[in-house]
């Protein structure tokens, strides 16, 4: 016990006195959460460009043009003649959309010849793209709406009686989750728990490896040659505290930035310490298998880099083929993101994320016992190819 405190204060040491670690691990989930927090402070795509050709210039297209330039999320660029290349005018302006609004527009409204708009939407970015089309199609069905009902009451038909005869019965359409459609909401706080398991890949990539590069792995382990799993402690305790620092920062960030807190905080809290739990493991297990430090930082990053895209956080897992289906089962950040999103956008019942905790608590032991296997493998063969005279040496 006493050689395990020692070897584990010295772990410490390691650690705080390694200015690549201290930056890696310190620096970048601060700077990470404070940029992406600033790029999605907004929440939300606002005064998007979206251009208008209108054809007509009439009172009613005016009127229609000047409804599009009232809704916040776009901003309107007029063009009272059409441009020679409208294609053109799209990527000049970046504009996510173009509205044509044909010549005869008002004479066709007026005598019931239902006029046809088109609407080319952009969708070089599928974001601004969808943000465009919803605020296109709220402003252009009110607007439509709003001319057949006047067009009936000119006709003498009340306007209660109007209404119903344009709209024979109501739809309402109620937003679950994310109401708003803050996008900081949604993207900002997964982003943490991505650079998290970045940082702590990265960590534990050059434990083990590290330590064996340098010949230093003999001299300090000799007494726990025969203790393989205590030893991986001594590795993953420094992780484990200086991650609680990490997700106290995340804390007060979410109170800068506004961000609610997820649901059922203490099952948070545990659902995060297994997932930091998994994720070290993992990082112990190929530092372990792979001798050389930079190989195996090289290898976890391949692991991690493409994780949040195959996580099925902002894609469904069910449209993606078996084999990276099951890739992305392998990889913590995947049922960590997946019980993430019920306790902080869809505000579910904590029950609900139990099914994640279980397959992240399946795989923190996985990746527990294969790294204590191949750490046993590994002290075997080190310390039977190290002589008794180097051993020796060593204690000396």
């Amino acid at each position: 016990m006493k050689e395990f405190f020692r070897l584990l204060k010295r772990e410490f040491k390691l650690f705080i006195g390694n200015s690549t670690l201290r930056t890696v691990f310190f620096l970048a989930p601060v700077f990470y959460a404070t940029l992406l927090g600033f790029v999605y402070k907004s929440g939300k795509v606002e005064h998007t460009p979206v251009l208008v050709v209108d054809r007509d210039n009439t009172p009613l297209s005016s009127q229609l043009t000047d409804m599009l330039d009232d809704n916040k999320s776009i901003s309107i660029i007029k063009y009272a003649q059409e441009p020679l290349s409208i294609k053109d005018e799209v990527i000049r302006h970046e504009a996510a959309a173009v509205v044509i609004i044909p010549s005869r527009f008002e004479a066709d409204m007026l005598q019931k010849k239902y006029p046809e708009l088109n609407v080319y939407v952009n969708t070089g970015n599928v974001l601004t793209a969808n943000f465009a089309s919803k605020a296109l199609q709220l402003t252009i069905g009110t607007f439509s709406a709003g001319a057949s009902i006047k067009a009936l009451q000119k006709a003498g038909m009340p306007a209660t009686k109007a209404a119903t005869q344009y709209e024979p019965f109501k739809a309402n359409y109620i937003t679950l989750f994310n109401t708003t459609g803050n996008y900081l909401i949604f993207m900002w706080p997964a982003m943490l728990a991505v650079v998290l398991q970045q940082v702590i890949l990265l960590a534990m990539a050059v434990s083990f490896a590290a330590e064996l590069e340098r010949g230093s792995f003999v001299k300090e382990y000799l007494k726990m040659k025969r203790w393989a799993f205590p030893t991986m402690l001594i590795k993953v305790i420094p992780i484990w505290v200086f991650s609680i620092l990490i997700v106290g920062v995340y804390y007060f960030m979410h109170m800068i930035f506004r961000v609610p807190m997820p649901e059922g905080i203490l099952n948070f809290i545990l659902l995060t310490a297994v997932f930091v739990g998994s994720a070290s493991f993992l990082g112990v297990l190929i530092s372990i298998l792979i001798p050389d430090a930079l190989k195996a930082t090289q290898i976890l990053m391949v692991i991690a880099s493409p994780a949040f895209i195959i996580s099925g956080f902002t894609w469904p897992l069910s449209a993606m083929p078996a084999f990276v289906q099951f890739i992305a089962n392998i990889i913590p950040l995947t049922p960590f993101l997946q019980a993430f999103k019920i306790l902080l956008i869809q505000k579910g019942s904590v029950e609900l994320t139990f099914p994640f905790l279980k397959h992240l608590s399946i795989l923190l032991v996985i990746y527990a016992i294969l790294g204590w296997i191949a750490l046993k493998i590994k002290l075997w063969f080190i310390f039977r190819n190290t002589g008794a005279e180097e051993v020796e040496e060593v204690v000396e």
